[in-house]
């Protein structure tokens, strides 16, 4: 987990003040740099343009989510599941309190979350997260290399898929209408739940109850 110092911090509450008054990014970076009386130098040691900077805002808030939840009680005494599901929670929580800024990063890409630059700063940590809970079962001592090789394969397609499940909730999350995002909460409490009986093999009665609850959606806000 990479922490932010008082001079990139600075940096990026610059830039997102002048973003979100302007709805767009500055100039370049020498007009940035002269506006703010911050030198190239100083921009340049923690970012090469604008685009790498944006994606650190992300990459920013999960660890600060990161930070919070490991401070919970007990939490390293949690199961892999309760600790997703608090992740979720901060993590999001986070953004609500920062949604205009995340709408102008995301909104106007939304639809094509997986492929814009920014977000792979935020999927590097969160795929280390995800390999921290220890979702799989763990390679025996005497486990042949084949073996070994299939459960790496596994293991990846884990973190794959749990990424593909945040960028979906993040997507639910930019189109939530509902007061407090009281509906995004459900959709990460019934996906999550859905996702772990899915590696139990018991998905059916959750796979149902989650896609009830996602068709209802679908139906109102085209309604």
């Amino acid at each position: 987990m990479k922490n932010i110092d008082a001079s990139q911090q600075k940096i990026l509450d610059l830039y997102s003040n002048y973003a979100l008054r302007n709805n767009k990014k500055p100039l370049n970076v020498f007009t940035f740099c002269e506006d703010n009386q911050i030198s190239e130098t100083d921009f340049y040691f923690y970012y090469a343009n604008f685009v790498q900077l944006e994606g650190d805002y992300l990459r920013f808030f999960m660890n600060q989510a990161l930070v919070l939840i490991s401070e919970e009680e007990n939490y390293q005494a949690q199961s892999a599941k309760h600790k997703l599901l608090s992740f979720y929670y901060t993590f999001f929580e986070q953004l609500t309190m920062n949604r205009s800024l995340i709408i102008y990063l995301l909104d106007s890409e939304k639809n094509d979350l997986q492929n814009i630059k920014k977000m792979w700063p935020l999927k590097k940590e969160f795929q280390i997260f995800v390999r921290s809970l220890e979702i799989s079962e763990p390679m025996m001592d005497n486990t042949s290399e084949s073996m070994a090789k299939i459960e790496r394969f596994k293991n990846k397609g884990i973190e794959e898929l749990y990424w593909g499940h945040f960028m979906a909730t993040l997507k639910f999350w930019l189109d939530d209408t509902s007061s407090n995002f009281e509906k995004t909460d459900i959709f990460i409490e019934k996906s999550v739940d859905t996702s772990f009986e899915l590696l139990d093999v018991k998905p059916l009665k959750k796979l149902v109850d989650l896609g009830k609850f996602l068709f209802n959606e679908k139906v109102k806000n085209n309604g």
